[in-house]
């Protein structure tokens, strides 16, 4: 089907006559990158549609039409081998058991008194730390503000400033486990 379509369009001066002549070394190039033969096909006959699409005014810029070519077929590899990590990313299967799943709209009563004994778990857990510690943590999660203005406000490196949030976050995940704070 492909190959009917590229048949199909006009006749391509400059860089379709380079992507023509060329198609091997394009293809292997794309490969390299791509690491599947089919895929590598299919993003060269892409890169030529785009070549031929792009009008005389690009064509007519281009001084090295090979070299240009080449980069136009490794940069779309690279974007189309970023975007296939990126999708796998967003739409792969986790293994948390749902930990991640957000609560529905309508949450059970039953949820609902779990979610409140586990905050207050964690507030008790809190109010067992230090002031300092404590205002430092809610600063950062709560607040949403930088470990460095944090920093800064007390007086303190950041370095410490992270210390002190990995300490609150141990406090409440064990408080969590236990069911009950530290």
């Amino acid at each position: 089907m492909q190959a009917s379509s590229a048949s199909s369009l006009p006749p391509a001066g400059g860089l379709g006559q380079v992507f023509a002549a060329h198609r091997a070394q394009l293809k292997r190039a794309a490969q390299q990158i791509l690491g599947d033969t089919h895929s590598a096909e299919d993003l060269v006959h892409d890169a030529y549609l785009k070549a031929v699409e792009s009008g005389e005014d690009v064509q007519g810029a281009v001084r090295q039409p090979l070299a240009y070519a080449v980069q136009m077929v490794r940069h779309m590899a690279i974007d189309r081998c970023r975007r296939a990590t990126l999708e796998q990313r967003l739409f792969e299967v986790r293994d948390d058991g749902g930990a991640e799943v957000p609560m529905p709209a309508t949450a059970t009563p039953e949820a609902l008194a779990i979610d409140r004994q586990q905050l207050s778990i964690v507030e008790q857990a809190l109010a067992q730390l230090p002031e300092r510690a404590r205002r430092v943590f809610e600063l950062y999660r709560l607040e949403g503000r930088t470990q460095r203005d944090i920093a800064a406000m007390f007086g303190i490196s950041p370095t410490l400033v992270n210390f002190m949030i990995r300490d609150a976050l141990d406090q409440c995940r064990d408080a969590l486990r236990q069911g009950r704070p530290r």
